[in-house]
């Protein structure tokens, strides 16, 4: 199976550091865009007021950073890197697809004490952004090398960013980009700004990043490879039908009811090793747009209903990173307790159990509708009306015997596809079978086109059909 963009924790190097002497003017020079790493050799900007950089990779953009080429900078060459609270680093270009690893040197600036920080990858140009691992520490002065997984099948810009209120500085130096054929190059640079008197000036002048297209998809075991039910993007304008792509599941989001409208993700053996427990670390989510409502585990607290999982932690357990990320709130519905617990469980207990027998899995799950019945009674929204109860929950889950050309073999008939649609109640029978319907009416109530990347003949085919909830 391959693993677009799985997260890894850090490793751990260490490296000299040589004195220099500090250097302030700031310089404007062409981008020249050159294979990684980015060593800051070339940059000369020595305030911390936010303002683009022209580097040898491209130009980055620097906010409450500099770059420093003191004794106290601890660096590999004669530059670094220096952040302050608050500070990040921001490619301002795309590097290509075929990146498989990040490394990035990191420690604490002269005597400071330890400074926090993250990671965060960008899919579409700089318009939103998802953390890469987990946060890392930098603390005295021997820079140490924290090494991520990178994105293979996409091209990516990296955003580093220090995340503790410290007063404490961090040096950062030789972030490296590596693909299977060597060092990464930076690929379509965005055009320079004009010439910004000012910081204001900057950010109102400075290019915007061109909307992506709405993903198209046909790799096996990508998670949207039976379609975007609902024509989701990245927009952020798009607020009841937002675009969230994660490594571990896509979904469209409406921030309008606070839940996810649809979550789609693909299950194989390589997913189900159970080298990661269960995390239980509900918070929001930082990766949706800022002017959304941020859901918290809050919202939901003596509501009568359990944070029900889209994608669940069980369907994702090779990794911290791929279990902590089914516990972010977009990934989270208000749903009855014994829906939760029972139905719900036992089915995705069900389908784990085929994936170990040698099946893989595509699942699409939903919600519908307005008002459910937990354990305080019935409800139609939760935390002063920002997160909407739904009506109905369903799910799809298309099995095929695990092999390549997934969407080929679905439309010749290989698929076995089950989906069931459950009223949110806390009276459910815990038994799913009993929910059996077509993708038909499931559409016909959600409004969803949900295996959009098909054949028209074979979805009218699999959408009629309602299974026995027997495996073959």
């Amino acid at each position: 199976m391959q693993l677009p963009f799985p997260f890894l924790a850090a490793t751990l190097l260490f490296a000299c550091s040589a004195p220099a002497s500090e250097t302030t003017a700031a310089a404007s020079r062409p981008i020249q865009a050159a294979a990684f790493p980015e060593t800051f050799e070339t940059g000369s900007k020595g305030a911390y007021a936010p303002a683009p950089e022209a580097l040898a990779t491209g130009s980055w953009l620097f906010t409450e950073a500099l770059i420093g080429s003191s004794a106290e900078d601890h660096k590999d060459g004669e530059h670094a890197a220096r952040l302050r609270s608050g500070g990040r680093l921001t490619m301002q270009f795309d590097a290509p697809a075929g990146v498989r690893r990040i490394r990035i040197l990191a420690a604490a600036f002269g005597t400071d004490g330890p400074s926090t920080w993250e990671l965060w990858v960008s899919r579409d140009h700089g318009r939103t952004w998802q953390r890469n691992g987990q946060p890392q520490t930098a603390s005295g002065p021997g820079l140490r090398a924290a090494t991520f997984m990178g994105l293979a099948t996409e091209p990516l810009r990296l955003e580093i960013r220090k995340t503790d209120a410290s007063k404490n500085r961090l040096n950062l130096d030789d972030i490296s980009l590596e693909t299977t054929a060597g060092p990464a190059a930076a690929a379509s640079a965005s055009p320079r700004a004009a010439p910004a008197t000012s910081a204001n000036d900057y950010f109102k002048n400075r290019p915007t990043a061109p909307r992506p297209a709405s993903p198209t998809t046909g790799t096996d075991n990508d998670n949207l490879l039976l379609g975007n039910p609902s024509g989701a993007t990245s927009d952020p304008s798009n607020a009841t039908n937002y675009l969230l792509i994660r490594p571990q599941y896509a979904t469209g989001y409406n921030a309008q009811r606070g839940t996810p409208t649809w979550t789609s993700w693909h299950v194989g053996r390589a997913d189900l090793t159970k080298a990661a427990p269960r995390q239980d670390d509900f918070r929001a989510d930082p990766g949706l747009p800022r002017q959304f409502y941020q859901v918290s585990p809050t919202s939901y607290a003596g509501s009568g209903f359990d944070k029900g999982h889209n994608c669940p932690s069980g369907d994702r357990t090779a990794s911290l990173d791929d279990n902590s990320a089914t516990f972010l709130m977009s990934n989270m519905v208000p749903q009855a307790p014994q829906n939760n617990q029972q139905t719900w469980a036992h089915l995705e207990e069900y389908t784990r159990s085929q994936v170990e027998k040698g099946q893989e899995a595509y699942v699409v799950m939903g919600s519908y509708g307005r008002g459910g019945t937990g354990k305080n009674g019935p409800a139609q929204t939760l935390d002063q009306g920002r997160v909407t109860v739904p009506a109905h929950l369903w799910k799809v889950v298309v099995f095929l015997p695990e092999g390549p050309n997934d969407l080929q073999r679905i439309a010749v008939g290989q698929a076995r596809v089950l989906a069931i649609d459950t009223p949110n109640d806390n009276s459910l029978s815990p038994e799913w079978h009993q929910y059996l319907t077509s993708i038909d009416k499931i559409e016909a109530a959600s409004g969803l086109d949900i295996l959009s990347a098909l054949p028209p003949a074979t979805q009218a085919r699999l959408q009629s059909l309602v299974d026995s909830g027997r495996a073959r």
